[in-house]
């Protein structure tokens, strides 16, 4: 049997074991892993199949069961095969918050807010000791994507400076606030508007121990979308306000983290498209570079901001230059 085919007649098996047999399977939108995802609808209602053929489903459940336990949104386990790779979950809608928006731009303030509040919510809470540390030295670690991939794509060199001044950067303006929980992937398209509910949660599998303005940062420099910089600047005015941390401090810190995570995603669009085959994410490259480009305006920032000004923006003709070499 073909792997495919073997695969399709394991999810197969795993749904009727869970009594859904008689659900029609419909495919849903993934993401940029390999993870797959399918609604079932069937008598009982509907659920959606999450398919990851690496296995590695522990700490999506450690992490469900933590955030439920608190009373946020994750959604309910309904039948697991952990080691097969495939969950069975609730099903918690349709209302991404990127869809909302979409539909409704004028809720963008409203909507924000609520993010921001939620996050200040999470951070009340003790970091749950299953979860890897986000530091300093990881930081750069990850940052490294950026000099790996993108330079040479883009017909430039160097980017190996970037790296070490991350770390010494985290050292100087982040290391001293206490971790908190980041759900790390936090954005609009892993948001799930329902009302006066709890936001809905998903895809927070690589859950981590980090600054506090790391998924504020996720939430307001969105690869995918626009956030109004009146929106942005509000919402930090917001969460400093609830938290009451220095406010300098965390200002430098949350460039010093929109920096860094937007040259590793950089990177990592760079690699989608060269090792993967999937050149769609070169289309976000102008404005992730603009995020790039207003964190490294901040003061503290100069020697970062000295090491990527040498390197080529993605322009026109970088992008159509990454998109020739993609991987087929």
């Amino acid at each position: 049997m073909a792997p495919d085919a073997a695969r399709i007649a394991q999810r197969a098996a795993f749904v009727a074991g869970a009594g859904w047999a008689d659900a029609r399977v419909l495919p849903l939108a993934g993401d940029a892993s390999a993870r797959r995802f399918f609604r079932l609808a069937g008598p009982q209602g509907s659920a959606v199949l999450m398919d990851d053929p690496s296995g590695a489903c522990g700490p999506f459940l450690a992490m469900t069961g933590w955030l439920r336990d608190r009373g946020f949104g994750a959604p309910a386990i309904l039948a697991q095969d952990g080691a097969a790779g495939l969950l069975l979950v609730e099903d918690l809608g349709d209302d991404l918050l990127a869809r909302v928006l979409e539909r409704d731009p004028a809720m963008a303030p409203a909507i924000y807010d609520r993010v921001t509040d939620f996050l200040v919510d999470l951070h009340r809470h003790p970091v749950p000791d299953f979860v890897a540390p986000l530091d300093g030295p990881t930081l750069a670690e990850q940052v490294g994507l950026f000099a790996e991939w993108y330079p040479q794509a883009a017909g430039g060199t160097g980017g190996e400076k970037i790296a070490p001044l991350v770390a010494r950067l985290h050292a100087e303006l982040a290391a001293d606030v206490p971790p908190v929980l980041s759900l790390r992937d936090f954005h609009a398209e892993n948001l799930l508007w329902r009302g006066d509910a709890p936001l809905g949660l998903i895809d927070y599998q690589d859950a981590v121990a980090c600054h506090p303005a790391y998924d504020l940062v996720s939430a307001l420099q969105d690869a995918r979308r626009d956030v109004d910089p009146a929106i942005e600047a509000a919402c930090i005015t917001r969460y400093l306000a609830a938290t009451r941390l220095d406010a300098d401090r965390f200002r430098a810190a949350y460039a010093l983290l929109g920096a860094q995570r937007n040259l590793r995603i950089m990177g990592i669009f760079t690699r989608l498209c060269l090792r993967d085959g999937k050149p769609r994410y070169l289309d976000f490259m102008p404005r992730v570079w603009g995020y790039v480009r207003r964190n490294l305006a901040h003061p503290a920032l100069a020697p970062l901001a000295g090491a990527v000004a040498a390197l080529p923006a993605p322009d026109e003709a970088v992008i159509e230059r990454i998109r020739c070499r993609c991987a087929r």
